[in-house]
């Protein structure tokens, strides 16, 4: 099966979270073609969530799931570490009050 390109599936997130006002920024830029995704979810209240993509090795299926949940500057310690082993990988930071990520919406999901 063929899988989109990181910065492809980038460009749509971000395209699909400015469509609701959702602020966002590429805060790391990973591999045009492999890199993989971080999404940190600020809520700007000093806490926040840092998702990453799941693959289960039984029945194929990715999904979301939170890598750490936290203050702030945990959870950027957390993507820190992540990066330290992963140069190629992508974060994404989104700043929204209400939590939304879209990470649950259809196309997004898996």
């Amino acid at each position: 099966m063929a899988r989109l390109t990181a910065q492809f599936w980038i460009q749509a997130y971000m395209a699909r979270l400015r469509g609701l006002d959702i602020p966002a920024f590429v805060v790391a830029h990973g591999d045009d073609t492999a890199g993989a995704v971080l999404i940190k979810l600020n809520t700007l209240d000093g806490q926040a969530t840092a998702f990453q993509r799941s693959f289960d090795l039984m029945t194929g299926d990715r999904k979301w799931i939170t890598l750490v949940q936290g203050t702030e500057a945990e959870v950027d310690a957390a993507i820190s570490r992540q990066r330290g082993f992963d140069p190629d990988l992508w974060v994404v930071e989104i700043e929204d009050r209400a939590g939304r990520s879209l990470l649950d919406e259809p196309g997004l999901a898996d």
